[in-house]
């Protein structure tokens, strides 16, 4: 089986879909170490009444539990949206390896408040775009079914 990111982001978007079937915003996270996933996590804000139980949130904090370790400095963490400043300050603490996500979101993801700014540690690197006409669409749905 190969392993890519395609593969790992497909497992993210299982996630997003739990989340869009409990009526949470449909975005999904996981953490990858080597070939393994240690967490997994997707949005639950609306069910813990938390504005910080994001996808990134929990999935980060299932990987440190996992591991038994506050930093995660070979993993890749997986995410359907472009994410949020507040999760990409859980990511720089975090020292991940890579960061992956599919689909922009310009009404709330980094960008829009970093600008240019790098919000990830400085040894990470970032890829964008992995199934993102998947991942938008997911979100497009959701939406256009609460109107």
């Amino acid at each position: 089986m190969l392993f890519d990111d395609t593969y790992f982001m497909r497992e993210a978007l299982r996630q997003a879909k739990l989340a869009f079937d409990a009526g949470e915003v449909p975005v999904g996270a996981i953490v990858v170490w080597g070939d393994k996933i240690i967490g997994r996590g997707h949005n639950q804000v609306e069910q813990l009444n938390d504005s910080t139980a994001h996808a990134e949130m929990i999935a980060l904090t299932s990987a440190f539990n996992q591991l038994g370790a506050k930093y995660l400095p070979e993993a890749t963490l997986y995410v359907t949206v472009e994410p949020c400043l507040m999760c990409c300050g859980a990511m720089y603490w975090s020292k991940l390896a890579r960061i992956v996500y599919g689909a922009e979101d310009v009404k709330n993801g980094y960008r829009k408040t970093a600008g240019t700014n790098w919000p990830f540690h400085q040894k990470a690197s970032l890829s964008s775009g992995v199934l993102a006409d998947e991942c938008a669409q997911l979100m497009k749905d959701f939406f256009a079914a609460r109107r």
